[in-house]
């Protein structure tokens, strides 16, 4: 028996296959590939599709997947910290769009009505697309990234009045306050049932799933989480990518969140897929073709718009021009919920069907011109500050009372700025970097383009500016020019290559230290001028090895001339295992064994009532007596090394040995029960 939705599967996976294969010979992004695929394969294509409608069912759980992940990589906290870019970013960009996006549409006669409809489906951006991209760049966490998520999540929350919307648009009477009103107390419910469960329910449950060792339980475990909530939000009138992205949220409150993300990440990617290629199947190519001038002048003038209105949330919230313009070219295209609202919108009479065809092939455009643009984000912003742009505008329009820091001949955390350390971003890297050199006594000043922490932490005494590091001003405030060291640890890769050439530009005595995601990188950011690039996944290869070694008992001079090596050499040696690498490792470092031959080290607890208990070393002769020797004792939180003779034994003494390991066994009753023993 055939089965028709397989047959388009495999057509579907086939052409992707081929057209991807191209794109990447090309060097064009995979998304466009799988719209291009749909295009090719759809109705209005080649006509190879016949189940369009089980194939968008499948897209569906896609969006779903893809929002759920990225709920598992956010937390509450981070969702609460982004809480004033969704109110006043969000507001001001859907709100601003969908007023001259109406404008604009009344102004061609399109009608009350249709005008406030179409404000509706400009005012939405894709959150599929856009967050893939940010994550794919690893700039989710930048500045941009964060407005644009914040943004985003606002843009899928009001989707859902948007919709309820759409029958009054259209003249068809209702009672819209009161479903509205009954949608909000919904939301809260399920909003407080999210919180109680990520704290009281969600945590044990996994908990107890995981303790069964079992990954295809963990993993079904977590896909009902999943789609329950969706469902539940979808069953009260929100939206299924909403309630999974909730369902994230609540995991990622846990300590399995990683592992879940883990499991889910092949699955995400292939429906995310579907996703893509069923967008592309629903554009009739023959429109495109028949009205080129004006979808092209259409998609030009909501780009540009969305760049304007997307900058603008971002400079009232604060940001320099080039995170402005970064986050407004991110925001720039037609989004998935809009796909929804338009298809209601035909039902409605608010579409007709060639205006519903441009409408796609505008929006299609768009989605698929994203990539490329994210990718120019960093020479268009380098254009744009070539001409004379206002020093308010380059900074952020931020109250200089607050972005000011005190005057330079003021001490700034007890020292004056001169031969300070400088220290780019105020994530994870730079708090610690800050702590270090603050414990350490060391100068140092923060330059964070977050307004609100630069707020929160100039609250706190912490010596902090607000602006952003790649425009030569900022530095200049920074008295870079007079800084010894400047650690770079900001998670935008273009950003950070800026940052370094400025500063090595304004002081070639200056000391850079930067960190990377990404291998590539680190050559170009040492032809700019730094002098130690950190690649985060060699870096902690170096970590894990040098505690291996440790535990091998290699000695601890060994390690450090081996990490000495490994780091002197541009981390060379782990990234092409040489002949010569080899033999170093081979020569330098042996297995403790050639130490200490027929030898093992254990762990003993003393339990009460063992023959040992309250008598001395001396007494008891471990090494006289039972050819064994003390080398440490844990009593508590304090480490005795080396013991001495009058070291008396107490009970819950964590004793480590080194002997024979017949000679082992043998003592083992003297430290009470056998089940105590611990081999390290």
């Amino acid at each position: 028996m055939q089965i028709p939705l397989l047959t388009d599967i495999l057509i579907i996976f086939a052409m992707a296959t081929a057209v991807l294969f191209a794109c990447h010979h090309l060097k064009i992004p995979t998304i466009v590939g799988f719209l291009l695929t749909g295009v090719l394969a759809g109705p209005h294509g080649l006509g190879l599709i016949g189940a369009v409608h089980e194939v968008e069912m499948l897209a569906e759980i896609g969006v779903v997947l893809l929002l759920f992940t990225i709920g598992l990589e956010f937390s509450m906290k981070n969702l609460w910290e982004l809480r004033r870019s969704v109110l006043i970013g969000g507001t001001f960009q859907v709100a601003a769009t969908l007023l001259v996006t109406f404008l604009l549409a009344y102004h061609f006669d399109q009608g009350f009505g249709k005008s406030v409809f179409l404000g509706f489906l400009v005012s939405l951006s894709s959150t599929a697309i856009l967050l893939k991209i940010l994550q794919e760049r690893a700039e989710v966490d930048s500045p941009q990234g964060k407005i644009s998520l914040a943004i985003l999540i606002f843009q899928d929350v009001m989707a859902v009045p948007m919709m309820l919307m759409i029958p009054l648009m259209a003249g068809v009477s209702g009672e819209v306050g009161g479903v509205f009103l009954v949608l909000l107390l919904k939301g809260l419910a399920v909003v407080a049932l999210a919180l109680a469960s990520a704290r009281w329910l969600v945590s044990p449950l996994l908990y107890q799933i995981a303790r069964t060792r079992s990954r295809e339980l963990f993993l079904i475990t977590v896909v009902v989480i999943c789609l329950a909530v969706a469902w539940l939000t979808s069953s009260i009138g929100l939206s299924l990518a909403l309630g999974a992205f909730l369902a994230g949220l609540i995991i990622s409150e846990s300590e399995y969140s990683y592992q879940a993300l883990s499991s889910l990440l092949p699955f995400r990617d292939l429906f995310t897929s579907i996703f893509f290629i069923s967008i592309g199947m629903l554009v009739d190519i023959h429109v495109l073709l028949e009205h080129p001038a004006q979808v092209l002048i259409i998609v030009l003038g909501v780009m540009t718009l969305k760049t304007i209105i997307g900058g603008g949330a971002a400079a009232l919230l604060g940001y320099p021009f080039r995170t402005m313009l970064l986050a407004g070219l991110g925001l720039n295209q037609i989004g998935e919920f809009s796909f929804l609202l338009s298809k209601a919108g035909t039902q409605y009479g608010l579409l007709s069907g060639n205006a519903y065809q441009i409408f796609l092939a505008v929006s299609v455009l768009t989605m698929a011109a994203t990539p490329f643009i994210i990718a120019q984000g960093p020479r268009a912003v380098n254009f744009f500050m070539q001409f004379p742009v206002p020093l308010r505008l380059q900074t952020g329009f931020y109250p200089m009372n607050q972005r000011s820091d005190p005057p330079e001949e003021e001490p700034a955390n007890g020292v004056t700025r001169m031969d300070h350390l400088v220290i780019v971003g105020y994530g994870v890297n730079g708090r610690n970097v800050a702590r270090a050199a603050r414990n350490a006594g060391i100068p140092y000043l923060i330059v964070e383009t977050n307004p609100v922490t630069v707020k929160k932490e100039k609250g706190r005494g912490e010596p902090i500016i607000y602006g952003d590091a790649t425009q030569e001003a900022v530095l200049e405030h920074a008295a870079i020019h007079r800084a010894r060291v400047m650690v770079v640890g900001i998670p935008d890769p273009v950003a950070t290559r800026m940052v370094v050439a400025s500063a090595r530009s304004a002081n070639p005595r200056l000391y850079i230290i930067t960190r990377t995601r990404f291998l590539p990188e680190m050559k170009p950011l040492y032809d700019l001028g730094a002098n130690e690039v950190i690649p985060e996944e060699f870096e902690t290869s170096v970590e894990i090895f040098s505690r291996v070694l440790a535990k091998y008992l290699v000695p601890r001079d060994e390690i450090e001339r081996f990490v000495a090596v490994v780091r002197n050499d541009g981390y060379e040696m782990l990234r092409k295992l040489s002949d010569e690498a080899t033999s170093f490792c081979t020569d330098s470092f042996c297995d403790y064994r050639l130490y200490l031959p027929d030898a093992e080290i254990c762990s003993f607890r003393v339990h009460e009532g063992a023959p040992i208990v309250m008598k001395s070393l001396a007494e008891v002769g471990l090494r006289k007596h039972h050819g064994v020797t003390l080398l440490s004792l844990r009593r508590d939180t304090e480490m005795i090394s080396n013991p001495s003779a009058e070291t008396v034994f107490f009970p819950g003494d964590i004793c480590v040995l080194v002997g024979d390991p017949e000679k082992l066994a043998a003592v083992r009753s003297l430290f009470g029960r056998d089940d105590g023993k611990e081999k390290s």
